[in-house]
């Protein structure tokens, strides 16, 4: 229990310091800490040893899991000659109902009278040991006197005036009224003693140094990982599974009582690929009947504890907001958890509770421009998600999910045609998880028709997010999934094989034409002009696959000419016209050049980024085969610096994933500014956008 390359405590330091605890279980679990400290917390150690130096009064909060009782071990402990004259440690009363101030003193009180000596006994490492206190019988009456609340200060007067101490209120959530209200007294009345507190939320006091823990880095909960299954199995070896130890880390967010108990498994299993596996599944599962606290023997019980505290809406809230994979907003979380007695103006105010006692992640600033977005903890989430099966309401949360997530798609595919692409991708990208949810939804067995549609509808509206922001891999996985399982051979059907042909056409044109073939008589005999049109894109973008850029230029005229200016649901005939541009450059290169300018004075081409984008690299790319290599480079960086400034680089703030068609102009540029010729063949936009290349596919 000291930093890493401190010297260790001589023996009658360690029995000075320690000179109360309640039960041999907190020995023990201080005692796992080992003889270099805690592993990733030497920071916290410090910061918590310095806050003890300079306030009266320091907690250590954080969520379920997270180690702040043993950093409050640890942090309490000495270095050399103890500044304290006692550390007296009391672990708070569980949640078995209101706990009075004076019942929480007389506690307090029985600990500090108990480290002078009455009725103590030696415990674990020569700690001393005294029971609970008095327990009433079942008519109510003590078994024996308990100490009030004056007795309490009248000891700690005695011991403080010759040398500071420190009084630990360890796992304090069951009282945290109570607990504040008597560490306000003592810091009064007592001026010698020093509180550390554990807990999930503050306590309030004026004078608190709060000390907010957080999971461990991924560095040191894989150093965790490994320092426990070297423990629970001496054979265990680091080479060949550290992906998937990385992986196991990942999955438990560094939570170290998750990777404690995850650590003790390689017991049982023995291969830390399964163990992983398994993870992704759920993690309430995990249990150990190690030397550990009883209430971190399992991490059911030490999520189901922070569970039992909270009032009847929280946990409505908390079940209900479990079928969120991701982020989400307060207004989500009113329309999905409102109903069954929570009202939808309590929701807000149960997200902060659980804020605060770290079930829930704030992702943004509160009061900031944009609505905080709320995060659950992975075992927060497979808990809630238990309660919200048992209580009969998943179905229905899932329900709305659904219903939900589908209108997020509508809005996202309006914005981008409506020219806001830049928030349609963000809208996308902040809720790609739960689309993914969505689609996981619709794929159960026991998924009705109304979802499977809906989860269709919402991945065939998102075709500019697989096909423009590099995301194609994903939207072929979705629509596998979700086709086998149509049941009518309407028109959305053909809409989602068009998208999946698309997605196929790079690496897979055989897929694609055969994709495609089912979705011709379905748009000719609905007289439907875009998707006619964007099957005879698709079908460029074959050809061009195969090397017949003649059939291409073909098929991406009858494109261009086919779909109306403004239809929704896929690419504008400008995109449509730039590809014809590049597949007409090798063979025509005037008739290219007027493709460009024509593509680039197509309606509603200004609000289109994107087409734009391609418009403005086909013409760059015209002109370098004709030979304007100069003109050629000034037109490709024009359409970079504008490109950059409607559509903001990685990292950013607000920048969705970088468009595909930025590679291309900067390979353009590469290959205009390389020691060739002029003429040089120049690649063509890769293969996931709506012109690709062959090379790039047979690479």
């Amino acid at each position: 229990m000291r930093p890493r390359g401190a010297a260790p405590p001589r023996a009658t330091e360690r029995r000075t310091v320690w000179a109360y605890a309640e039960d041999t279980e907190w020995a023990s679990a201080a005692g796992r800490c080992g003889p270099d400290g805690l592993i990733g917390r030497g920071a916290e150690t410090a910061s918590l040893r310095e806050g003890l130096a300079r306030h009266r009064l320091v907690t250590v909060t954080g969520a379920v899991g997270v180690g702040k009782s043993a950093l409050a071990a640890v942090g309490a402990g000495s270095e050399g000659a103890s500044p304290w004259a006692r550390v007296i440690y009391v672990r708070c009363p569980g949640g078995g109902g209101p706990v009075a101030v004076g019942a929480l003193a007389a506690r307090v009180a029985e600990a500090v009278l108990g480290s002078r000596g009455a009725g103590a006994s030696t415990g674990a490492g020569g700690r001393r040991t005294v029971g609970a206190g008095a327990v009433p019988d079942a008519r109510g009456a003590r078994t024996k006197p308990r100490p009030a609340l004056a007795d309490l200060v009248a000891a700690l007067r005695g011991t403080a005036g010759r040398r500071p101490v420190l009084l630990l209120l360890d796992d304090a959530d069951a009282v945290r009224t109570e607990c504040a209200g008597l560490v306000q007294r003592l810091l009064m009345d007592v001026p010698g003693v020093r509180v550390l507190v554990t807990c999930r939320q503050a306590l309030g006091l004026g004078e608190e140094r709060v000390l907010r823990l957080t999971p461990l880095a991924p560095d040191a909960a894989v150093e965790l990982f490994l320092a426990r299954a070297r423990d629970a199995a001496p054979g265990f070896r680091a080479e060949g599974a550290s992906a998937a130890v990385a992986r196991i880390c990942r999955v438990l967010e560094g939570v170290p009582l998750a990777v404690e108990l995850a650590a003790g498994q390689l017991d049982a299993e023995p291969c830390a690929r399964a163990l992983a596996d398994r993870l992704e599944q759920g993690q309430c599962w995990l249990a150990a009947p190690g030397p550990a606290l009883r209430r971190h023997r399992s991490l059911r019980s030490a999520v189901g504890a922070a569970y039992l505290l909270c009032e009847r809406p929280e946990r409505a809230v908390w079940s209900r907001s479990s079928v969120f994979e991701g982020a989400f907003t307060e207004p989500t979380a009113a329309y999905l958890c409102a109903g069954a007695g929570v009202t939808p103006h309590q929701v807000s105010t149960c997200l902060a509770q659980l804020a605060a006692a770290g079930v829930l992640e704030t992702l943004d600033e509160p009061g900031g421009l944009r609505p905080p977005r709320y995060r659950m903890t992975r075992a927060a989430r497979d808990f809630g998600a238990e309660r919200l099966r048992a209580a009969g309401e998943f179905e229905v949360a899932v329900e709305r999910h659904v219903l939900h997530h589908r209108r997020l798609a509508e809005v996202a595919e309006h914005l981008w045609h409506a020219g806001d692409q830049r928030q349609a991708a963000r809208l996308v990208r902040d809720n790609a998880a739960d689309l993914t949810a969505l689609v996981e939804y619709a794929s159960r067995p026991e998924a009705t028709a109304a979802q499977v549609t809906a989860a269709l509808a919402t991945v065939t509206d998102l075709w500019f997010w697989w096909t423009v922001h590099d995301h194609g891999e994903e939207g072929r996985a979705h629509l596998a999934r979700l086709l086998p399982r149509a049941t009518a051979d309407d028109h959305l059907t053909a809409r989602a094989r068009w998208l999946a042909a698309w997605l196929h056409a790079p690496g897979d044109p055989a897929t694609a034409r055969a994709l495609l073939g089912q979705v011709w008589p379905t748009a000719v005999l609905a007289g439907d002009d875009a998707l006619i049109g964007w099957v005879a894109h698709v079908q460029g973008v074959v050809a061009w696959e195969r090397g017949d850029a003649r059939t291409a230029a073909e098929c991406f005229r009858q494109a261009a000419d086919t779909v109306p200016a403004f239809a929704p649901g896929g690419p504008a005939p400008a995109v449509s016209l730039a590809a014809l541009a590049v597949a007409q450059a090798r063979t025509s290169p005037g008739a290219a050049g007027r493709s460009a300018r024509r593509a680039l004075s197509s309606p509603g081409v200004r609000d289109d980024a994107w087409a734009t984008a391609l418009a403005r690299y086909a013409r760059a790319y015209t002109d370098h085969h004709q030979g304007h290599t100069a003109r050629a480079w000034h037109r490709a960086h024009r359409a970079l610096a504008t490109l950059d400034a409607r559509v903001p680089l990685p990292g950013t703030p607000d920048s969705p994933d970088i468009p595909s068609v930025r590679a291309s102009l900067h390979r353009l540029l590469a290959d205009i500014e390389s020691p060739r010729t002029p003429r040089a063949t120049v690649p063509a936009p890769r293969t996931d956008t709506p012109m690709p290349s062959r090379t790039s596919s047979r690479r």
